[in-house]
């Protein structure tokens, strides 16, 4: 897919979970959410927050090399405190710093020059993959605020991106966890919201995934357990790779509990 069609879905994901914090009470920022510690405000301040990383990795890379230096030397810390600065901001303050991040990264990206990658926190990517990353999160964060405030949100086709991206780093999960990936690519098929089925690696593959692409993409972005969803594995390896999957860079997270929004 190319980088504009990217952008645009990343558009239209960011502001479907702007309009939704955007009519909320400054109050109701402070409420939590499922990520322990993390009010709504936290989880918006850490969109602008990793936006504006990109746009300096993809704009400066000299200068990010101090931020990656900050983030190894205080790996759990380092983010944290990057959120809480933001979620001490008035919401009338903190709404449009991340609608201002965010629109300067996906001008930064569109300058990356042809073939460069931009350096990220973990492998390198390319500027259509940072702008996958980038939708990745900001729907990740955005269940985080649907599941805070009790409301539905209805999947769309912009799934197919996060699930893409977690199929594309999967052995980028495997070298987190200190194991060996495997030499095999697997089959991962799943049913888009529209029943139209997307899939990737050989249809002879032994091992297999398969699945609703909306539990496949809460799986892979650690926002609920697997047993509270329907996706399947078939192959030890795949069985290995669904305890471990992770879409997003950094240390893996805790996840969520089995039961926990049942």
């Amino acid at each position: 897919m190319q980088l504009d069609e990217v952008l645009a879905d990343l558009w239209a994901e960011s502001a479907e979970l702007d309009a939704l914090v955007g009519g909320l009470a400054a109050d109701v920022w402070a409420t939590p959410t499922p990520a322990e510690g993390w009010t709504i405000a936290h989880q918006i301040a850490h969109l602008a927050w990793t936006d504006e990383a990109a746009r300096l990795a993809a704009t400066d890379p000299e200068v990010f090399q101090e931020t990656l230096r900050k983030a190894a030397a205080n790996p759990t810390g380092y983010v944290e405190e990057g959120a809480a600065e933001g979620a001490a901001l008035p919401p009338d303050q903190l709404l449009p710093y991340w609608r201002e991040t965010r629109a300067e990264l996906a001008e930064a990206l569109k300058q990356v020059p042809a073939g460069q990658k931009v350096q990220w926190f973990g492998p390198p990517m390319s500027p259509t993959s940072m702008a996958t990353a980038r939708l990745m999160e900001t729907w990740a964060h955005g269940q985080d605020v649907v599941d805070a405030l009790g409301v539905t949100r209805h999947p769309s086709s912009r799934l197919r991106h996060v699930a893409h991206l977690a199929v594309r780093t999967r052995d980028f999960a495997y070298l987190l966890h200190d194991r060996t990936p495997p030499a095999e690519p697997f089959h991962v098929e799943l049913t888009g919201p529209n029943g139209e089925t997307w899939a990737w690696g050989p249809e002879d593959a032994e091992q297999r995934v398969t699945g609703p692409a909306e539990d496949f993409c809460l799986l892979a972005t650690q926002r609920r357990h697997r047993d509270d969803l329907a996706v399947q594995a078939v192959g030890a390896d795949a069985e290995e790779w669904l305890g471990i999957i992770q879409a997003f860079a950094g240390l893996p997270g805790k996840g969520r509990t089995a039961g926990q929004f049942s």
